[in-house]
């Protein structure tokens, strides 16, 4: 199961400046659990970081420990931003995730922080 134990971080070398990190992973994959097939999607990351920066092996490796998982796309996100921001404890974050579309739908989830 994920966890934000998994996620590594470095010290942010610009601690006195507000500035935001924006990182995109354009192939994060899960399963859907009512259906049982994989879910595709881009992630995106933007976060202002207060002492500390997340690594970005970590950050994919991370992101694999979903693949064979059964869940929802709104607690991925959910879950994501829980755990990056436990991770890092940033000023401010935010997920995106825009989701393949099926049947004519396509999805995208926001989820936010605010220190």
């Amino acid at each position: 199961m994920s966890d934000a134990g998994a996620i590594e971080v470095f010290d942010n070398p610009h601690p006195d400046r507000d500035y935001i990190i924006e990182h995109v992973a354009d192939e994060f994959t899960s399963v859907c659990p009512m259906t049982g097939h994989p879910d595709y999607a881009s992630v995106v990351v933007r976060y202002v970081p207060e002492a500390s920066c997340i690594e970005l092996k970590s950050l994919k490796l991370y992101y694999q420990s979903f693949r064979n998982r059964g869940i929802f796309y709104e607690d991925a996100t959910n879950e994501m931003l829980n755990h990056l921001v436990a991770a890092c404890a940033p000023r401010w974050m935010e997920i995106e995730t825009q989701w393949t579309g099926r049947g004519g739908i396509r999805s995208v989830i926001t989820a936010r922080h605010d220190s």
